[in-house]
C-alpha cells in the first residue's frame, strides 16, 4: 500500500514536472491560415523566422475612447505579434477617457498586472465565492496592481484628464469574458426565466438589459 501511495506521489509530481517545463524549442512562430488544429497556432519552420516575426509597433499611439465605455485596448498577443506564440506571455495598452471604464471581466487563461503610466485609475478585482470580496485600490501614475487568473476585476479612471495604462498578461492568448456582454448580449439569448432568478429582476428589466446588448 505504501508503494502504490508513493507511485502515485512520484506520478503526480512527474505529471507537474513535464506540464511546468520549457518550451521544446527556442520560439514557435504563428503560422497564419495553418489547416493543423492544435491548442494554440501552429508552428512556422524556425528557418524561416525573421525579426518582424518578434516586432509590434503602436503602443505609443493613443486607442480610440469614443465609445460609451470611454475606453480602448491595444492588444499585442499572439495574433498580432507571431513570435509570442508559445511563451505564455503577451501584453496590452489601455487608454481611458475622464471617467472611462473597463467593465468587470476575466481573462480565462492569465493573470494580469497592471501599471499605471498616466492619470488616476481606480482597480479592483473579486474573490471567488462564497466570500466575494471586493480587494480594490485607486493608482496613481507608477503604481502598480495585480489581477489573479481567472477572477472578475475592472478599471475606471477616476481623474478629469486621460488615463493610460500598461498590463502584461501570462499567456500569448489569455481570452477575456466581458460580464455583461456574455450575460446579455451572449449569441442566442439566455432564458428570461433564468435570468429573472439569478439576478432578481422583472422580466422588463432583463429585456432592457439584453436590448442594450
Amino acid at each position: 500500500m505504501a508503494h502504490h501511495i508513493l507511485f502515485l506521489g512520484f506520478l503526480a509530481l512527474s505529471c507537474s514536472l513535464a506540464l511546468a517545463s520549457s518550451p521544446l524549442q527556442d520560439f514557435c512562430v504563428a503560422k497564419p491560415n495553418s489547416q493543423v488544429l492544435v491548442n494554440g497556432l501552429a508552428c512556422e519552420d524556425p528557418k524561416l523566422a525573421q525579426a518582424d516575426d518578434f516586432f509590434f509597433t503602436g503602443l505609443h499611439k493613443p486607442g480610440n475612447t469614443s465609445n460609451f465605455l470611454g475606453s480602448a485596448v491595444t492588444p499585442v498577443f499572439a495574433a498580432h505579434l507571431p513570435g509570442l506564440n508559445t511563451l505564455g506571455i503577451s501584453m496590452v495598452r489601455i487608454d481611458y477617457a475622464p471617467w472611462g471604464l473597463i467593465s468587470p471581466h476575466t481573462h480565462p487563461r492569465a493573470t494580469e498586472i497592471l501599471t499605471v503610466v498616466e492619470g488616476t485609475i481606480y482597480a479592483g478585482f473579486v474573490t471567488s465565492n462564497p466570500d466575494n470580496r471586493l480587494i480594490a485600490k485607486v493608482l496613481q501614475k507608477g503604481d502598480v496592481f495585480v489581477f489573479p487568473e481567472g477572477l472578475i476585476h475592472f478599471q475606471r479612471n477616476i481623474g478629469y484628464g486621460s488615463a493610460v495604462a500598461i498590463a502584461a498578461l501570462s499567456s500569448e492568448n489569455p481570452g477575456v469574458i466581458t460580464i455583461a456582454n456574455s450575460v446579455f448580449g451572449s449569441n442566442g439569448p439566455i432564458s428570461t426565466e433564468v435570468l429573472t432568478k439569478a439576478f432578481q429582476l422583472d422580466k422588463d428589466a432583463v429585456d432592457y438589459l439584453q436590448s442594450k446588448f
